[in-house]
C-alpha cells in the first residue's frame, strides 16, 4: 500500500494530545488588537483544544497522528 499523505496545512497548525484531542492556536489574534477587549486578549493566550465538530473535519487530513 502506498503511504497516505498528511495535509501540509494541518501539519503546520495542529498537534494531537495524548487523549487524541486536537490542539490549536487561538484564533483572532493576528491584527486589530486595539479593538479587542483586554479580557479577550487575556483569554486567548496560548493554545486551545479544538471543538469535536471541527476536529472531525481535521482528523482525516492527519492520518498518522493518532
Amino acid at each position: 500500500m502506498p503511504k497516505m499523505k498528511t495535509k501540509s496545512s494541518c501539519k503546520k497548525r495542529f498537534k494531537v494530545t495524548a487523549n487524541g484531542k486536537i490542539k490549536t492556536g487561538q484564533a483572532g489574534k493576528r491584527h486589530g488588537m486595539i479593538k479587542r477587549t483586554t479580557k479577550f486578549i487575556r483569554d486567548a493566550r496560548g493554545t486551545t483544544v479544538m471543538s469535536e465538530a471541527d476536529a472531525k473535519i481535521v482528523r482525516p487530513m492527519m492520518p498518522y497522528s493518532r
